[in-house]
């Protein structure tokens, strides 16, 4: 997935009230910029923290998004809002074996209770309803975890799989590991034990749990290869 025009670099002055970054461009003021991740971002913040910027589109308050962090020479892609077409993509080109030869492949499809599945992909072997998750804590070396923080609405979204798998469908989770120095995923049962009981509940019954690394550079990042899912 190329990102949308050329970005810009500099350093992390300050994150705060969640969604805004002060960044010291390389060439240039210190700008405000959009924060797409809501969350602590432990594990992506310390001092002299890189940023890649790209520019807003056209009528947006904030004329950056902050894209890439770049920690001790680790790149981690920190807009979880583009994780759901970096997975799109990568099943269409075929990156994703798991997920190939569905016909169509709809976003954003309402099922179950009131939630909305990320990716719904039809064909002539059934249907697979697939929630994605972008990843970007590390609990140890070459070890990343989700969630970093507790998450009502990710256990909704494993009940809701299991009820899909139950009806016949497949239920399918892809964690996008957003960090370049990751060789294995595994719950962050830490932080949020309820939700690690709940992926352990939601494997066992039948809803497949995909994780796949990935690569960045200035113009793109793209899912690579298929990481060990340890269910510690």
């Amino acid at each position: 997935m190329f990102f949308r025009g050329p970005l810009v670099q500099g350093t992390v002055v300050r994150r705060y009230q969640r969604f805004f970054v002060d960044v010291a461009l390389d060439d240039g003021p210190t700008v405000t910029a959009h924060c797409a991740n809501t969350g602590s971002m432990k594990t992506c913040l310390e001092p002299g923290t890189r940023a890649w910027l790209s520019e807003a589109r056209p009528g947006r308050k904030l004329l950056y998004t902050w894209e890439v962090a770049e920690c001790a020479g680790t790149r981690i892609y920190v807009n979880p809002a583009g994780a759901n077409a970096l997975v799109a993509e990568a099943i269409q080109d075929g990156t994703i074996a798991e997920l190939s030869g569905y016909r169509n492949l709809r976003r954003e499809v309402k099922y179950g209770t009131g939630s909305r599945i990320d990716l719904l992909l039809e064909g002539d072997g059934g249907r697979a309803f697939v929630e994605v998750k972008n990843v970007t804590l590390l609990v140890g070396p070459g070890r990343a975890a989700f969630p970093a923080a507790v998450t009502e609405r990710g256990r909704k979204h494993l009940e809701e799989l299991i009820l899909v798998k139950r009806a016949g469908d497949r239920g399918v989770l892809v964690f996008c590991v957003a960090r370049t120095d990751v060789r294995s995923f595994e719950p962050a049962g830490a932080i949020d034990p309820a939700y690690g009981e709940a992926l352990r509940r939601a494997h066992a019954a039948g809803v497949e749990l995909l994780a796949y690394g990935v690569d960045i550079n200035e113009q793109e990042i793209r899912l690579t290869e298929r990481l060990p899912v340890e269910m510690r």
